[in-house]
């Protein structure tokens, strides 16, 4: 019996009569395998600027809060509480859950028409501006990214806060709403949406319970897995997220510091561009402190007061530098300090019980 040597690189005749070659379909496997890599790269350039702004914080005020467990929380006493040993997973699956509705806020966001102006003029490295896709590519991406986001969010039990969350991005960026007056409110109210769907998540809430370890009084009642009861916000966790977007709305001007000229283009309202530079760095140099001060105070560690010190350290510092450093590269570091700021007010929780 002779043996047949296959080639695919030889020529062969498709069922339509076509001639296809072996060597065209690999070229194109691999063409079609190299803009699949290319998403991860895509997803980070456009969520990049708002990674460490907007996605670690929001993490970040999750995780913290879940370490203070019952102050926080109500139903966490039998649910026991998030340790340093135990919060990885539940670290990633807050991260996963404000990444992925970050990345839909940044589509609609970077290809609404008012911003691709001002991308190609102060910003041409998004993927936009620099033609790494097209705005058509990425407004279709958007039709993919909702529904799994969705899902996802489904999944990890913050369902309603989730749709609160594309309700308040489609207000923003199609209806223009952070180019008015209505934006510091709007931002605020996302980062109560946010941190209040972190916590949850972080505390292992509702069906995200399904993807974190069983609960003590689950596995002594012979139910392992099974969901403990839906974790919620206690009186004092509502009032601490409340507290925390009141500062965020009466400081959150230190971000428009840097985007004045582009902002100006745009005909967007801010702080700075409506009340002037100066008054709004001042208004900041006071604010800051005071509500470190408010902050600290709610939380004082008795008997532990060298616990406030670094929010206080980092507050001091943001309020140097808006008063000081007064250059666009200078304002976009101290922007990245206010985050940490905050970060810093968050911690103050979990410090109050050591």
């Amino acid at each position: 019996m002779p043996v047949v040597k296959e080639d695919h690189d030889i020529p062969v005749e498709s069922d339509a009569g076509h001639v296809v070659d072996g060597t065209s379909r690999s070229l194109a496997s691999e063409s079609f395998l190299a803009h699949l890599l290319q998403i991860p790269c895509l997803i980070w350039a456009f969520t990049e600027s708002n990674f460490i702004t907007f996605v670690l914080p929001n993490t970040a005020f999750g995780v913290l809060g879940a370490l203070a467990g019952p102050e926080l929380l109500q139903n966490a006493a039998g649910a026991g509480r998030l340790t340093s040993a135990t919060m990885l997973w539940p670290t990633l699956l807050a991260m996963a859950f404000n990444w992925t509705n970050v990345l839909i806020f940044d589509l609609q966001n970077q290809t609404a028409p008012q911003s691709l102006a001002e991308d190609q003029a102060n910003k041409p490295w998004r993927p936009i501006p620099s033609g790494r896709i097209t705005t058509q590519q990425a407004r279709r991406s958007i039709l993919v990214a909702i529904p799994l986001c969705l899902a996802l969010n489904r999944l990890l039990g913050v369902e309603w806060e989730g749709l609160y969350i594309q309700i308040g991005s489609y207000v923003y960026n199609d209806l223009r709403g952070g180019d008015s007056r209505a934006r510091d409110l709007l931002i605020a109210i996302a980062f109560a949406l946010f941190n209040t769907a972190s916590l949850r998540i972080a505390a292992g809430a509702g069906r995200a319970d399904i993807l974190l370890a069983p609960r003590p009084h689950d596995l002594a009642e012979g139910l392992p897995g099974r969901p403990a009861p839906p974790l919620q916000l206690s009186p004092a966790g509502c009032a601490w997220i409340g507290l925390i977007s009141i500062v965020i709305l009466t400081t959150m001007q230190v971000q428009d510091l840097k985007d004045q000229a582009g902002d100006r283009l745009k005909d967007r309202w801010t702080v700075p561009l409506a009340f002037g530079d100066w008054t709004s760095r001042v208004s900041l140099a006071l604010l800051v402190p005071f509500w470190t001060g408010v902050c600290a105070y709610v939380w004082w560690p008795h008997g532990h007061w060298i616990l406030v010190l670094p929010p206080v350290l980092i507050g001091a510092l943001v309020t140097f530098r808006v008063l000081v450093k007064r250059t666009p590269k200078a304002d976009s570091n101290t922007w990245k300090l206010w985050c940490l700021w905050g970060v810093g007010l968050y911690y103050l929780a979990p410090a109050s019980l050591i």
